[in-house]
C-alpha cells in the first residue's frame, strides 16, 4: 500500500529500510523520502515504523539461546 504518495513510498519500503537497518522514524524518513514533502502522511509512515519495529524486537526476544551460551 503506498503511504506517501508524494515520494512514492509504499509501506513495503518503509519496511525493508527497517530490516536493512534502520531503527527509528528518522532514519527511514532519511533512507526513503516518506513525509519529506507536504507531510500528510508522517502518522501513517511513524505507525508502520513502530508496528514493524515492535514486531523485530519480539521476535528477536523469542529466539532461545543454548544453555552453554556465555557473554563475552
Amino acid at each position: 500500500m503506498y503511504v506517501c504518495l508524494c515520494t512514492g513510498v509504499t509501506d513495503g519500503q518503509i519496511r525493508e529500510a527497517i530490516y536493512e537497518g534502520c531503527c527509528s522514524y528518522k532514519e527511514v524518513r532519511q533512507a526513503t523520502g516518506v513525509a519529506s514533502q507536504c507531510g500528510k502522511c508522517a502518522c501513517l509512515a511513524k505507525e508502520v515504523v513502530r508496528e514493524t519495529l515492535t514486531k523485530l524486537q519480539t521476535a528477536h526476544a523469542a529466539i532461545p539461546y543454548p544453555v552453554e551460551f556465555t557473554a563475552a
